[in-house]
């Protein structure tokens, strides 16, 4: 699996990445989970994302590949109490939080440790950030990030202490391609698309139970691509090529409970990044049907 430079740090990123929410959302085994992340790992996937508010996500990581810890990049995120008796953004909190996912988790440190949606009024006090900081002076993380969208994104990059962003971006959530990706660029960040095929919504025949990807599937409804009515398969390969092709992405983490998925997921990209004929096309409708109004979804 291609591995691309992780910005100024010295990390050298699989393109894909597992993103762990839906194992812990979804209430995944730990032998289905074993198995899943064993099969990333031996198809070459060198990268991890989950947070402390995805249910047990941390826990099933830690029991399961903790033993295999030199050949993956671990990053988590803090920010919501997540069943700490604070506040969600309260440094006490954040302290806590992060001491919560290395027991979780079943390491020492940390290779990205991300503010999670962090809201611009709440990074333009500092305080938060002072913690991650303190936390990377000890050895608990490696390098810091910011995990959000929009003009929050916009503000932390602007800060210039953080290492990476990790941000929506899609074919259905195409803001951040010129709000804030060549802006953190400049920066030397590293840049982490999450949702990187809008959740694959339009496999649904009607709106999802799932508030969370309501968002998603109105815009999907709206752009009509005509790829979207494709193969599945096919459908999602195109989707994934897009957010790898846009400039300055060097990894995409895609979620899953299956685990024969990474094999799969690993083929999608046989066909390398779109044509520039491709590409522009589905920027061109994204631009024709958002006429602006649409930000990053977290």
């Amino acid at each position: 699996m291609e591995r691309r430079a992780f910005g100024n740090t010295d990390m050298k990123v699989s393109v894909l990445g597992f993103g762990a929410a839906e194992i812990g959302f979804e209430e995944t085994d730990r032998e289905t989970v074993a198995q899943l992340l064993q099969n990333a790992l031996d198809a070459g996937l060198n990268v991890i994302d989950t947070a402390e508010c995805y249910k047990a996500s941390e826990e099933l990581i830690g029991h399961t590949i903790s033993h295999r810890r030199d050949d993956y990049y671990l990053f988590t995120k803090c920010g919501h109490a997540a069943g700490l008796d604070f506040a969600d953004w309260d440094p006490k909190l954040l302290e806590q939080s992060i001491d919560r996912s290395l027991k979780r988790l079943k390491t020492d440190y940390v290779d990205l440790l991300q503010l999670h949606s962090c809201p611009e009024e709440i990074l333009r006090q500092g305080d938060v950030i002072e913690v991650l900081q303190r936390a990377q002076e000890k050895g608990k993380t490696r390098y810091i990030g910011f995990s959000g969208d929009h003009t929050h994104g916009l503000y932390a990059i602007g800060c210039g202490v953080f290492d990476a962003m990790q941000t929506s971006v899609s074919i259905a959530d195409q803001e951040a391609i010129d709000l804030t990706i060549p802006a953190a660029l400049k920066r030397g960040m590293g840049i982490i698309a999450k949702r990187p095929i809008a959740n694959a919504v339009w496999k649904h025949e009607g709106k999802p139970d799932d508030s969370y990807q309501h968002g998603y599937w109105d815009r999907i409804q709206a752009l009509d691509y005509d790829f979207l009515q494709s193969d599945l398969e096919a459908a999602v390969g195109t989707a994934l090529r897009f957010t790898l092709s846009i400039p300055g992405v060097h990894t995409a983490i895609v979620g899953t409970t299956k685990p024969d998925r990474w094999v799969n997921n690993a083929r999608l990209l046989d066909g390398g990044p779109l044509s520039k004929e491709q590409f522009e096309a589905i920027q061109d409708r994204w631009k024709e049907v958002s006429g602006g109004k649409w930000f990053g979804l977290s």
